[in-house]
């Protein structure tokens, strides 16, 4: 009779550990989502998706993204020479788009013509042509050089306004040659300027 009892015991518990198993089931859930190898089929859809992720990436210069730079950089190009315009002779609108050593050099330049009592007059005409001369990536920074051909009408005034350089009624054609570059890595699309060839 004691076996009996004892019996009974065990489909209890066995019954009590099965109902806990369930109900743990029920609740954390089972096992899903492929975990193995693709299969055959979808290897070569894999494939392309990988392929189509790497021709998305910045480093790729392709015509397309030249095509893209080259619209930015006229438009940075235009708002570096206005911005020298200023009679404060600070550089505002086109800090973000100049690298330190850059940004050093043109406020240094601003400074001593602000020394001077002098000031410019700078009237953007336009751009002529942008050409990309060259491009080259190294340790994942691009450096693209742009030729610039553009037009400006530019005079240098003293504090009396009398004219010490230039013609506030003649088109002048400048010819400039700058490198832009950014990190291909970063998050940030924007390019800085970081040398000006002569």
């Amino acid at each position: 009779m004691n076996y009996s009892f004892e019996y009974i015991d065990i489909i209890l518990l066995a019954m009590i550990a099965g109902f806990i198993f369930l109900r743990l089931r029920g609740i954390l859930g089972k096992r899903s989502g492929f975990e193995g190898k693709p299969p055959p089929q979808f290897q070569e859809v894999i494939k392309n998706i990988n392929l189509e992720k790497k021709t998305n990436q910045p480093e790729n210069f392709d015509e397309n993204a030249q095509k893209e730079f080259l619209k930015g950089a006229k438009i940075a190009y235009e708002t570096i020479i206005t911005d020298f315009s200023d009679s404060d002779n600070k550089l505002v609108a086109s800090k973000s788009l100049l690298s330190k050593n850059i940004y050093d050099q043109f406020n240094k330049a601003l400074q001593e013509r602000n020394k001077r009592g002098h000031y410019a007059e700078i009237t953007f005409i336009g751009i002529n042509s942008a050409d990309i001369k060259e491009h080259k990536k190294a340790n994942n920074i691009l450096k693209v050089t742009v030729d610039f051909v553009g037009e400006v009408i530019t005079c240098i005034r003293d504090k009396e306004k009398n004219i010490v350089s230039g013609d506030p009624e003649k088109i002048k054609k400048i010819y400039d040659t700058w490198i832009f570059s950014r990190d291909i890595r970063s998050q940030n699309p924007n390019w800085q300027l970081v040398e000006t060839l002569t």
